[in-house]
């Protein structure tokens, strides 16, 4: 785990608000010069720390307002089935996320599609065809809520 400090822990914060905000914004938010908190946002990068910056879509509003959580389960559960499936999965259109998973599924694909019946062939007619997929739950997501900042553990 890497160290993270209390002000690498502030600018964590603040950029995962608003990561498009300019680094004087970020500077005067945390407290700090702005030489320091560029000199500080480099360092998180380099450590490996902040991977990236994302965009998040309304998917309602780009078509894609039906959300649902798949779980399969794949027989045999080698590691090339295993392997296989997953480079597949992830790269469907309609695939939000993608968890390799212990217990009785072994992934739990989060897509989101145009409507139900889109949810049903992608069910039907892409999962349930690959010989490898041995059961499928499919549960529609009524909500998705998740938080807008992720804190570090910080070390004592």
């Amino acid at each position: 785990m890497a160290h993270l400090d209390a002000l690498d822990t502030a600018i964590l914060r603040e950029l995962q608000r608003n990561a498009r905000r300019s680094n004087r914004d970020l500077a005067r938010a945390v407290g700090v010069a702005p030489t320091t908190a560029l000199d500080r946002t480099r360092s998180l990068r380099d450590r490996g720390i902040i991977t990236g910056a994302r965009l998040d879509v309304d998917l309602a509003r780009i078509g894609r307002p039906v959300q649902a959580l798949v779980a399969v389960r794949v027989r045999p559960p080698t590691r090339s089935n295993i392997e296989r499936f997953r480079e597949w999965a992830a790269g469907l259109p309609e695939v939000l996320g993608l968890f390799v998973t212990s217990g009785s599924e072994d992934f739990l694909i989060h897509v989101a599609v145009p409507g139900n019946d889109h949810l049903y062939g992608f069910v039907i007619d892409r999962l349930t065809e690959r010989a490898e997929v041995a059961d499928v739950r499919t549960s529609v997501v009524y909500e998705h809520l998740r938080p807008r900042v992720v804190e570090p553990v910080i070390e004592e």
